[in-house]
């Protein structure tokens, strides 16, 4: 079997529970290979990284994603309970959940539809790609080495067209209720842990608010809410007890965007993006979201203005409305840590290059790239502590805070240590002069 950094053994030896000993030893060697992996994270290339390190015929390697038995949900729940283990239990974990879209062409391609590139579209023009949507729910985790939370994918599920669900009979999943879904995993795995669910505009649903709702003492949703949002008073006390039915929903409220123009904001700090702070205005209020065949979902509403920077108007609410506004606005600038691991699985680790056509090759390599972005990180901050690397500084690019670049680097670098130990020319490596040693690892590393 081919020898782990030490670093890394306890992490990777507790996924054996996933798989047989001889497909997890070729599990072990991919993932090694595409640490070390330079091109696109496909097996071919992970193979010519790891070379005669990888024992067998080569055929066995592809069949680890398209034909091997073992399910991915054990992983994820590996994955989370070690990330949760560093997360303090009193405050409530943030959770932000997001959509993205992955670029996949091919007439065999098994769940491709057309999907909305919500990268490079705006509100006036929409860009359409053929391709994967996956829904990603992360763990926000804060280091003192970086300024901003790290996001670590931690469950994903594919997101299939109607017309798709339609010809295979079966129900169709909205991208909302497939973030319902993951979210119940979560409670279930860990029903004793409290979550803050965080999503975008895409999140704003009496649906999902519904669900956080009836699931209030385990999950709050924050999430942006429309302009010309339809709240309501809660119904009035029946007074006739002999009278018809009784009154679903109380007087009509005026919308959030009417709201925030008559009224007087309140001065505070904003916590904005990457750490800072900014000043701006507040307008909170209680009210009701309601939906036909829904029912009334209490909610506390948020109107936030930027006096500095950018004078921007936001609109929020969430389900619980006993919690003070001004941490609305602080929960939802941390979403955007999610935004920042989809790009960092996109550019270093190749999300966007998938070669896979099959069903389960399709369902298994999705949330395998997201799962060595999470591995890496995880490694990089526990076994090594953030230590071992310091953020890459050169004269012209002054950086402060480690990255998820730094911490590829660290770890790509305890793995080229393995492999070169258990490389037939080891011994002419050590006979090298040790800081030229040092020096071609550091190269090695850095090489991207």
């Amino acid at each position: 079997m081919l020898s782990l950094p030490q670093a890394a053994e306890p992490l990777l030896s507790a996924f054996s529970i996933a798989f047989s000993a001889r497909t997890f030893q070729r599990v072990v060697v991919l993932l090694v290979g595409a640490i070390l992996s330079l091109r696109q994270r496909t097996v071919t290339a992970v193979l010519q990284v790891v070379g005669p390190l990888a024992r067998g015929h080569w055929s066995d390697f592809p069949r680890v994603l398209c034909r091997a038995s073992g399910s991915l949900w054990p992983l994820g729940r590996v994955l989370a309970a070690r990330i949760l283990n560093g997360v303090p239990r009193d405050p409530p974990v943030v959770v932000p959940i997001d959509d993205t879209a992955v670029q996949h062409k091919g007439q065999q391609v098994w769940g491709k539809g057309r999907q909305r590139d919500a990268v490079r579209s705006t509100h006036s023009h929409v860009v359409w790609r053929w391709g994967h949507k996956w829904v990603v729910l992360a763990i926000n985790v804060k280091f003192p080495f970086a300024a901003r939370p790290w996001a670590w994918p931690v469950l994903c599920a594919l997101y299939r067209p109607a017309e798709q669900n339609r010809a295979a009979g079966r129900r169709h999943k909205t991208p909302i209720r497939l973030a319902m879904q993951l979210m119940a995993v979560l409670i279930h795995w860990f029903g004793e842990r409290k979550f803050i669910l965080v999503g975008d505009g895409g999140c704003a649903s009496h649906e999902l608010a519904r669900f956080c709702h009836r699931h209030r003492r385990h999950v709050t949703l924050v999430s942006r809410c429309p302009a010309d949002a339809k709240l309501y008073d809660p119904p009035p006390p029946k007074r006739n007890p002999k009278g018809g039915r009784p009154r679903l929903k109380g007087r009509k409220r005026a919308a959030p965007r009417a709201v925030a123009r008559r009224s007087q904001g309140k001065r505070f700090t904003v916590t904005w993006y990457g750490g800072q702070t900014r000043r701006g205005e507040l307008v909170s209020g209680q009210a009701h979201c309601y939906k036909a065949g829904g029912g009334l979902t209490p909610v506390r509403r948020g109107f936030v203005r930027a006096v500095e920077g950018p004078h921007r108007e936001e609109y929020f609410y969430r389900s619980d409305p006993r919690r003070p506004p001004e941490r609305i606005v602080r929960l939802f600038t941390g979403r955007w840590s999610i935004e920042v691991a989809f790009q960092e699985v996109r550019t270093p680790l190749g999300f966007t290059t998938p070669r896979n056509w099959s069903k389960k090759s399709v369902l298994r390599t999705g949330p395998c790239l997201p799962g060595l972005y999470r591995l890496v990180s995880l490694i990089y901050a526990r076994a090594l502590g953030g230590t071992s690397a310091a953020p890459l500084r050169t004269p012209w690019y002054a950086k402060q805070d480690a990255t998820f670049s730094d911490a590829l680097r660290a770890v790509r670098r305890l793995c080229w240590e393995s492999v070169l130990k258990e490389s037939p020319g080891h011994a002419r490596v050590a006979k090298l002069p040790r800081r030229l040693r040092l020096t071609l690892l550091e190269h090695l590393s850095r090489a991207a």
